[in-house]
């Protein structure tokens, strides 16, 4: 009997990881078709090193937490099976995602420069890019959890950057996660901190207030300027090769 209990276990756990590496397998399908194999891999292990920053945060923090889901052109996600404790929680949960990520965009940027591979650079383009657009302070992304230690009325800042990005390149996704802010954004106008539910919530000190606001700040500048300049190496790789093409052409 106690052989038959350990094999229903671990067939449950086998059953969760399959999940993860299923879809994770069917996301690098997908972009395979569209992108290439190379980069196809690059940046599902992009998402994946986002969401175990996550994950290893919730762990740590004792929150159940379930492994990454990945969809094709949406992203991927971990379920928060339960709510964390009090907002310095999840403003450190929703921080380690970025954060991690940003140290694997790291790495393929410096793989890229030393090895001289431009599909490698475009891999630690879309993680810093990715990175930066979960900062918005806006939930579901990272930066709604982030900022709610600060204040959930810093939310509303987030409503004018949606709406600029939807304007000036509209997006699925984006417009998937303003239906989804839609009620964050109703309730940062109907906050009130002296709600003794909030003030249990959200009340922490000044100290911590200040130390996510300029980790917050810091990383939001550095995977900005991370995001131009790959960019920018991006274009001159592109035209390089065009000219080369025209030259070849031309003998």
């Amino acid at each position: 009997m106690s052989r038959i209990f350990l094999l229903i276990l671990a067939g449950l756990k086998f059953g969760k990881l399959f999940g993860t590496v299923g879809t994770m397998l069917i996301a690098i399908g997908v972009y395979a078709i569209v992108f290439g194999w190379r980069y196809a891999i690059g940046i599902v292990a992009m998402l994946f090193v986002h969401e175990m920053g996550h994950y290893l945060a919730a762990r740590q923090r004792g929150v159940d937490v379930g492994m990454p889901t990945f969809i094709p052109f949406v992203g991927a996600w971990i379920e928060l099976k339960q709510r964390p404790h009090d907002a310095e929680t999840e403003a450190y949960i929703g921080l380690a995602g970025p954060l991690l990520g940003t140290v694997g965009a790291i790495g393929a940027y410096f793989l890229a420069r030393n090895y001289g591979t431009s599909w490698l650079l475009a891999v630690a383009y879309t993680g810093f890019f990715i990175n930066l657009i979960n900062m918005i302070p806006l939930p579901p992304l990272d930066g709604g959890r982030v900022t709610a230690v600060l204040s959930p009325r810093i939310w509303l800042l987030g409503v004018p950057i949606i709406g600029v990005l939807l304007w000036y390149q509209f997006s699925f996704i984006l417009l998937l996660v303003a239906i989804l802010a839609f009620p964050h954004v109703m309730a940062a106008l109907r906050f009130d901190k002296n709600h003794p539910a909030n003030q249990a919530y959200y009340e922490v000190s000044p100290r911590v207030r200040w130390e996510y606001g300029l980790l917050y700040v810091g990383l939001i500048a550095f995977l900005a300027f991370m995001t131009n300049d790959v960019q920018r190496q991006l274009s001159g790789v592109s035209r390089y090769d065009t000219e080369q093409s025209q030259q070849s052409g031309e003998v």
